[in-house]
């Protein structure tokens, strides 16, 4: 694969995994499957929240709290062409001044720990969400050449909001993935090799073989035996399901994804992220990036970054 080609799977890499938030956006956080399907239907394009939603000010094509935060770290990296702890901090705080949305816990005491006094480095929550870790494809897309650096500060912004070993280590796990789904690998097999190479004994090796072993079962039944929630005990194996499920069908992924309720938005933060490395843009339906309200925004952060690169 040359630079070119891989450039392009990261852009779609970035893109698919604002998609995954944003479609999540409507129904997310709803745990009751056959509510979804009674105020929604099939989840198949990007829909405006319900008033009585947790995220009531949000329209269509805008995204969840997680991907704002992922935006922003997007823009620090392209404003300062590297990734930098104490620039992402400065304008995360800043997103949450005045955000009129949905504040999760983590968030909120990361917030609080900022305001006693405390740095970037020290400023995590104890939080177990997944959230955390869905932020990261920006920092795949900027060090997909430099697997060092990129496990480094995938590792450094996830602890910046939820410092616990469960969400930092399913951070560097996804983020590993990703890179080597980027240098041709497909999603299970980057998985299996991830395992093997960084994670064999430990708990998300389990977590991994739970959920390759969930492809057989119907998403709906297998990510509520995991769990819908956020706690990433649950949220780990309900993305590798997803992977393994649908490795080949972006739309199919995602659209599942939503259709099974609970924490959808960081779940699918993830696979997107991962099948927009191994399918590209073409696997992305085309009227979820066009009604994407940063779209066109997130393309020029990208060409910003690339053109630092050179």
């Amino acid at each position: 694969m040359t630079k070119a080609m891989k450039k392009e799977k990261a852009v779609a890499m970035v893109m698919a995994s604002f998609a995954g938030d944003s479609l999540a956006l409507g129904a997310h956080w709803i745990y009751e499957t056959e509510i979804i399907e009674q105020k929604f239907g099939r989840v198949e394009h990007l829909l405006k929240p319900l008033k009585e939603s947790y995220h009531p000010t949000k329209d269509k094509g805008e995204f969840t709290h997680y991907g704002d935060q992922t935006l922003v770290l997007l823009e620090s990296l392209a404003d300062r062409s590297e990734f930098d702890l104490h620039h992402f901090s400065e304008s995360w705080q800043a997103l949450f001044k005045n955000y009129h949305g949905y504040f999760d816990e983590a968030t909120k005491a990361t917030l609080v720990n900022f305001a006693s006094g405390k740095g970037p480095a020290e400023s995590g929550s104890f939080s177990l969400d997944l959230g955390g870790a869905a932020r990261i494809a920006p920092l795949v897309y900027r060090y997909r050449e430099d697997l060092e650096k990129l496990v480094s500060s995938v590792k450094t912004q996830t602890a910046m909001t939820h410092n616990t070993p469960l969400v930092i280590g399913s951070a560097e796990f996804f983020g590993r993935v990703a890179w080597k789904v980027l240098h041709g690998r497909s999603p299970v097999a980057a998985m299996r090799e991830v395992r093997e190479e960084s994670f064999e004994g430990t708990p998300f090796a389990k977590m991994l073989e739970v959920g390759l072993e969930s492809k057989g079962t119907g998403t709906r039944d297998a990510i509520m035996h995991f769990g819908q929630s956020c706690d990433s005990n649950g949220a780990f194996p309900s993305v590798v399901h997803l992977l393994s499920r649908y490795e080949d069908d972006l739309r199919e992924a995602l659209v599942e994804n939503v259709m099974a309720g609970g924490d959808s938005a960081a779940r699918g933060a993830i696979v997107g992220m991962i099948l927009g490395a191994h399918l590209g843009k073409e696997a992305i339906p085309r009227e979820w990036i066009s009604d994407l309200k940063q779209a066109q925004h997130i393309v020029d952060l990208l060409e910003k970054i690339g053109r630092a690169e050179r």
